[in-house]
């Protein structure tokens, strides 16, 4: 491992460990219990969105709510929920999958509160466009002391939502498969995402409109065809899941087990990333 690496392990040790993925999940579990998890208990009310139902052209905003959705879910189908789930099972066994669904589920509520501040909070900027996020209710809903955490998420997120994850696993495997050099993946990368976003959201919308339902409909019948002809192994899988999760191996260790910690903070970390809460 280069110097490189080492320096980026060291720094996402220090801001994934185990205090902040406790702090999560009982964000999670308070904002659950003071909603009376309405968030999920609204789940046809955002189908129905999603369908059109409410649509009108007269409506205020820069995109419908579907292609908001297909903006949203175009960087976590695949790599967030393929490559992800590989990666925190490789790093934190079968047991990092239960915590993946944990995280999943208060993640969704999460997400449901940031997601209204941000509405909340919005406002417009020089050019009439509606902008918001957590950068704006931090300093807008906490005030103004607050504007550097505010600059500091922003900064932080930019990095974030860089797609250097999603571009990295690509040009791996094609490089395994197809003996591709990364550097014209990364190049190829790069002018496709630069023909798209050199419009505006709106084309960034349209194009994601029509992309991500193939993704989707491709990632929920691959998963069911290989739940299908493994469908025995199913309740072994299971029972493996929870059992790696709770069991001796996980809370004590050993030779071939990993700590409760290592399987927790592995099992939340990849949740976020696929959730994004």
């Amino acid at each position: 491992m280069s110097q490189f690496e080492q320096f980026w392990v060291v720094v996402v040790d220090f801001f994934w460990g185990l205090p902040l993925v406790v702090f999560i999940l009982t964000t999670g579990i308070y904002f659950a219990y003071i909603s009376r998890l309405k968030p999920l208990a609204g789940f046809f009310h955002a189908f129905a969105i999603l369908t059109g139902k409410y649509d009108r052209k007269d409506e205020p905003g820069e995109v419908p709510h579907f292609q908001a959705l297909t903006v949203a879910l175009s960087g976590t189908i695949g790599m967030g929920n393929i490559a992800g789930v590989a990666i925190a099972i490789s790093l934190g066994g079968a047991g990092a999958i239960f915590w993946m669904w944990v995280a999943g589920l208060f993640g969704m509520i999460i997400k449901f509160f940031t997601c209204t501040l941000s509405c909340l909070y919005r406002k417009q900027d020089e050019d009439g466009v509606e902008q918001g996020g957590p950068m704006y209710f931090i300093e807008c809903g906490l005030g103004k002391r607050f504007k550097p955490l505010a600059i500091l998420f922003a900064m932080a997120g930019l990095i974030g939502c860089l797609p250097i994850f999603q571009v990295n696993q690509l040009a791996s495997l094609l490089q395994n498969e197809f003996s591709i050099a990364p550097l014209f993946t990364g190049i190829a990368a790069l002018l496709f995402i630069g023909i798209i976003i050199k419009g505006d959201v709106k084309r960034v919308g349209k194009v994601t409109a029509k992309i991500v339902p193939f993704m989707f409909i491709a990632y929920v019948v691959s998963s069911l065809v290989v739940i299908i002809i493994n469908f025995d192994a199913v309740p072994g899988i299971l029972l493996d899941i929870v059992s790696a999760a709770f069991g001796k191996e996980a809370i004590y260790g050993g030779a071939t087990g990993l700590v409760f910690k290592e399987v927790l903070v592995t099992g939340i970390k990849r949740a976020i990333f696929s959730n994004e809460a």
